[in-house]
């Protein structure tokens, strides 16, 4: 049974009993409180502060330059998606309002990124919206057993001297594997990321990904990513909703400030009668 499944199974039976009605290997765990030790332990840690660009240039080289192994048969439909794309018709293979998704929050995005250390964790947070958020669990607990499937996974990481180790596991199988916003193919499901992250420069943070896509790829996927820190203010990350282009600023018959859908084109361009 899936872990979201058995903690509601958990609720409704404390509905009917009291908790000290339950045996003691049905106690959930907790997350303890964070003490003063741990925080002071954050300042050993390396400083990723600031607000980091993507290298989008090398993302472009790699692409070309390290493909990853796909196997025979994906092979074949991603030449015809790069032939599509170099035509002027791409398949826009991230759209709808979905997360990019795991690895390709890393390697293909285009949008700066903050990192976060508290006790316990290490938080991604990508511009742009709110669904690029990962949560790197570095207080020692292991993948649950049968993890809850997402488009980011569930990661655990620890630290090995100044290079944060994440291993990441529980990707949804339609999460696209992706060398672009048009070429790639869903997962299909068992991938598995590892990460090596450090500082390569005071300014420059790289992450060694290995890609294990066993159902798309004939070996592991390795390759490299940059990011680029940006310290001035005004390259802080803004708050942004994917579905915010979509709506225009209008007034309801009472008065009140609101949003009302923008005529869209058959293909899903704004409407030249708007």
């Amino acid at each position: 049974m899936r872990q979201q499944y058995r903690r509601l199974a958990l609720v409704a039976l404390m509905a009917g009993a009291t908790m000290s009605a339950l045996p003691a290997a049905a106690a959930e765990k907790s997350n303890p409180p964070p003490t003063q030790k741990d925080w002071l332990a954050l300042s050993r840690l390396p400083d990723w502060s600031g607000v980091w660009n993507p290298d989008i240039t090398d993302q472009n080289r790699q692409a070309t330059a390290n493909p990853p192994p796909w196997t025979p048969a994906v092979a074949k439909q991603i030449e015809h998606m790069t032939a599509e794309e170099k035509a002027g018709r791409p398949r826009l293979i991230l759209m709808g309002c979905l997360p990019y998704g795991m690895p390709n929050l890393m390697t293909i995005t285009h949008n700066a990124m903050e990192i976060l250390f508290t006790p316990g964790r290490v938080t991604i947070l990508g511009e742009s919206d709110g669904n690029r958020l990962r949560r790197i669990y570095t207080d020692g607990r292991d993948h649950p057993e049968d993890p809850d499937l997402s488009f980011h996974g569930h990661s655990v990481g620890h630290w090995e001297g100044q290079t944060l180790v994440v291993d990441t596991v529980g990707i949804l199988p339609q999460v696209w594997l992706a060398t672009g916003e048009g070429v790639g193919i869903p997962n299909n499901g068992d991938m598995h990321v590892v990460e090596r992250i450090h500082l390569a420069a005071p300014d420059v943070l790289v992450d060694d990904l290995t890609v294990t896509a066993p159902k798309v790829l004939t070996s592991p996927w390795k390759t490299t990513r940059k990011f680029y820190r940006q310290r001035a203010q005004k390259f802080d990350i803004v708050e942004g909703a994917c579905e915010q282009g979509n709506f225009k600023a209008a007034t309801d018959a009472q008065g009140n400030s609101i949003y009302v859908p923008i005529e869209l084109d058959p293909l899903g361009g704004v409407s030249s009668k708007r």
